[in-house]
C-alpha cells in the first residue's frame, strides 16, 4: 500500500509503500505478517532487563538502554559510568566499533583526530544494560549476545509478551544483538502497554523514563527527542529501515515500516498517523532539496 509520495516541483516522483498499524484509528496495509523492528524493540527488552534483575543507577539510565543515542559528549559519558558502575569498562562492550550517529557530534568528533569505538556505536546504551544484568545475575559476558544465552531468553520472552504473540523470527541486529520479529500490530499493542502500566512497574518505568529524558532516546534535535517534548505524554522510538513505533496513554498507539527501508518517509507518515488517532503533534516536513532550495516535500498518502 502507498502511505507516503516524493513531489518535486508539484510532480509525484516517486512512492513508498509500507504498512501502519493503529491501535486507536484505522490501520493500513498488512499489519498481522511479522517484520523486525530493528531498535523500535529496545524499550520492549529493557523491559525484559528489569525483570531480569537489573538495578539501574538512576531512572535515567533505561532512556539510554532504550535508545539509540547521536553519540553526544553526555551520552558517552553516560554508558561509560554505567559500565563503571558494574566494575566494567568499555571493552567488555560486544558491539562493533562505530562513529557518532548524529552529524554534528561526528563531526566534531572526527574534528578532534577521533577513531571508531564501540561505546560511540548508537546501541552501547543497551549493551551497557545487558551488560549489567549478566553481572548481576552472574551469567557469562563474553556470549551475551548468543542467543541461546539466559539474557537474550529473557528479552525474547518480554517481547513475546508485551506483543501478546510469539517471536515469528530471529535475526542478528546492526549492533550484533539478537533482534526479535513480531507484527506490526503487536508492536503497537505492546507500546500502549507501555504507557497504559501501572506507575512503578516495569513496562511504566521504561516508558516514564524515555519521556522525561528524551534527549537520552535519540539526541538534540532528533526526531524521537523532538517530538516527546512537544507532545506531553508521548511515548516515540524510532527504529532502522523505515520503522517507528509511538503511543499514548488514552489515544492509542502506531507502528510503522517504510517497505524500502527510506527513513525519508518515517517521520511525514508517523505524524500522520498520529493525528489520525486525536494527537496535536506538530508538523515536522521532510524537504526535498534543489540546488541548495526547498523544490519539494515528502508527504504522508494515507488512502
Amino acid at each position: 500500500m502507498i502511505i507516503a509520495e516524493v513531489v518535486r516541483s508539484g510532480f509525484v516522483e516517486s512512492v513508498h509503500h509500507g504498512v501502519v498499524a493503529v491501535i486507536g484509528g484505522t490501520s493500513l496495509g498488512d499489519v498481522d505478517s511479522p517484520f523486525f523492528p530493528r531498535s523500535s524493540n529496545k524499550p520492549l527488552q529493557t523491559v525484559g532487563l528489569l525483570n531480569a534483575g537489573l538495578v539501574p543507577r538512576e531512572e535515567a539510565d533505561l532512556a539510554l538502554i532504550s535508545g539509540s543515542h547521536d553519540g553526544e559528549r553526555f551520552h558517552v559519558e553516560r554508558v561509560r559510568a554505567m559500565l563503571a558502575a558494574t566494575g566494567l569498562g568499555p571493552e567488555a562492550l560486544r558491539c562493533p566499533a562505530d562513529l557518532p550517529l548524529g552529524e554534528t557530534p561526528r563531526n566534531a568528533w572526527l574534528r578532534g583526530g577521533g577513531e571508531a569505538e564501540p561505546i560511540l556505536m548508537n546501541c552501547s546504551g543497551k549493551h551497557a544494560g545487558m551488560l549489567a544484568t549478566c553481572v548481576i545475575n552472574g551469567w557469562p559476558l563474553e556470549s551475551y549476545l548468543e542467543i541461546d544465552h539466559p539474557l537474550q531468553k529473557a528479552l525474547a520472552d518480554a517481547v513475546s509478551e508485551l506483543a501478546d504473540e510469539p517471536i515469528a523470527a530471529l535475526g542478528v541486529d546492526g549492533c550484533g544483538a539478537p533482534i526479535f520479529g513480531i507484527t506490526p500490530i503487536g508492536l503497537a499493542r505492546a507500546f500502549l502497554r507501555l504507557v497504559e502500566a501501572e506507575p512503578g512497574t516495569p513496562e511504566r518505568r521504561v516508558a516514564d523514563a524515555m519521556r522525561e529524558h528524551p534527549e537520552l532516546v535519540a539526541g538534540t534535535g532528533t526526531e524521537d527527542t523532538v517530538l516527546m517534548n512537544a507532545v506531553p505524554g508521548l511515548l516515540v522510538k524510532k527504529g532502522a529501515d523505515g520503522v517507528a513505533a509511538a503511543a499514548m496513554a488514552g489515544a492509542g498507539a502506531v507502528a510503522l515500516k517504510i517497505a524500502d527501508g527510506a527513513t525519508r518517509a518515517r517521520v511525514p507518515v508517523l505524524i500522520e498517523a498520529l493525528r489520525r488517532i486525536g494527537l496535536d503533534v506538530p508538523a515536522m516536513p521532510e524537504v526535498i532539496l534543489g540546488g541548495g532550495r526547498p523544490v519539494g516535500e515528502v508527504r504522508a498518502v494515507f488512502g
